[in-house]
């Protein structure tokens, strides 16, 4: 048995291996060409040659840190399409039979395929939670640094924090190369839902203290005096605007800079802990947090994926192949794979919409392929 298992997962590592350096040298291509548009520019997009200007070298290095991301994405459909190819090849070349009557039987069979699944869902599962969120943040970074800030949107970044008496709402309008918050707007409510005040800044900092440092800014101040009442007048509230300039002011906020960069980069780039603890915060302070926790589930679910694309590929080498026939199923691995990448998002913004439960979304496409390859498994082994 040491001898088969050494001869199937020797096979099996080296088409999966031959299949994601394939497709990763597409998306490098593919990337790389996109980037081609920037070069020569500077941050504000105008034609320099200078030294803050975006060249051939930084687009390469941009690339290469978006290889982790594509590499997080392609593991379960190289781990389908790797052993798809392996166990017909097998069967095509009359391997398989002669291992089976060696005593190589189904559950067996499948047993390895499981053990060799659960060693890339373990891969999948670091590659997405720790390299790709390190890597992709250095490439945002490293754009941001020649082509200008991260911005989402026109509007920035919305955040909010409910504090012992009063409760704020926060706008980012972007986050510069240096890790800076930029045009930052802090708007503070009492108790009763009223204005108190409005802090506007350029820049603003993260202190080592839970709080932001804002500099160079207006604060805008309400206060509503109650009125005394005459013999012939109703009471009137009077209001007072005050506007102060501010060199520099320290807010004390619990938003970190990790909330900050799930509110402003894309959330299933980040890991699965600094997601946990955004959508903590979001339900902390009343604000809905389905799509978070869609994409907390789908980074649950989605390494787990690798053991159903083994179990998918098992009944390959149970077919009997014509000469050439090898191709066609190959082929027919690929759009599997492709399929479960497209329903893996589709059911995400399903779920988004509809408010489905967000574990729920998150896992469908998983449970309905394996209960694919599950009855696949049945029919074609168990019950030939």
């Amino acid at each position: 048995m040491k001898t088969i298992r050494r001869l199937i997962y020797g096979e099996v590592l080296a088409s999966i291996a031959f299949v994601a350096v394939g497709f990763l040298a597409l998306f490098f291509f593919f990337d790389l060409v996109d980037e081609l548009q920037y070069l020569g520019k500077n941050a504000a997009g105008a034609v320099s040659s200078d030294a803050n200007t975006y060249q051939i070298r930084h687009a390469l290095l941009y690339v290469a840190l978006l290889i982790p991301s594509h590499l997080y994405e392609l593991v379960p459909i190289s781990v389908l399409i790797g052993t798809i190819f392996v166990m017909a090849r097998l069967a095509q070349s009359s391997e398989y039979t002669i291992l089976r009557t060696s005593g190589l039987e189904p559950w067996r069979a499948l047993r390895l395929l499981l053990t060799l699944g659960a060693i890339f869902v373990v891969v999948c599962f670091a590659i997405g939670d720790y390299v790709a969120p390190a890597a992709d943040r250095a490439a945002q970074l490293l754009k941001a640094r020649y082509q200008g800030r991260i911005t989402i949107g026109q509007t920035g970044a919305w955040l909010k924090e409910k504090q012992a008496y009063n409760s704020y709402v926060v706008n980012v309008g972007a986050l510069s190369a240096d890790n800076e918050m930029q045009a930052v707007r802090v708007f503070e409510f009492d108790n009763k839902g009223l204005l108190v005040s409005i802090t506007q800044s350029a820049i603003a900092r993260f202190g080592s203290d839970d709080s932001w440092q804002l500099e160079n800014g207006t604060r805008t101040e309400f206060t509503v005096r109650p009125g005394q009442a005459s013999s012939s007048e109703a009471a009137r509230d009077t209001a007072k605007i005050s506007i102060n300039k501010i060199a520099q002011f320290r807010w004390p906020t619990g938003i970190s800079a990790e909330m900050v960069s799930v509110a402003v980069l894309k959330p299933e780039r980040m890991s699965t802990i600094d997601l946990f603890a955004y959508i903590r915060h979001l339900n902390a302070n009343g604000q809905t947090a389905q799509r978070y926790e869609i994409e907390f589930w789908k980074k649950v679910f989605y390494p787990l994926s690798c053991l159903v694309m083994v179990v998918l590929a098992l009944p390959f080498a149970y077919l009997h192949f014509r000469s050439g026939g090898i191709a066609g199923y190959v082929f027919g691995g690929v759009m599997i794979g492709i399929s479960f990448f497209l329903l893996n998002n589709v059911f995400g913004y399903i779920g988004n919409l509809q408010n489905w439960q967000p574990w729920l979304a998150a896992a469908a496409p998983g449970l309905l392929y394996t209960a694919i390859s599950l009855g696949a498994f049945g029919w074609l082994v168990l019950r030939r």
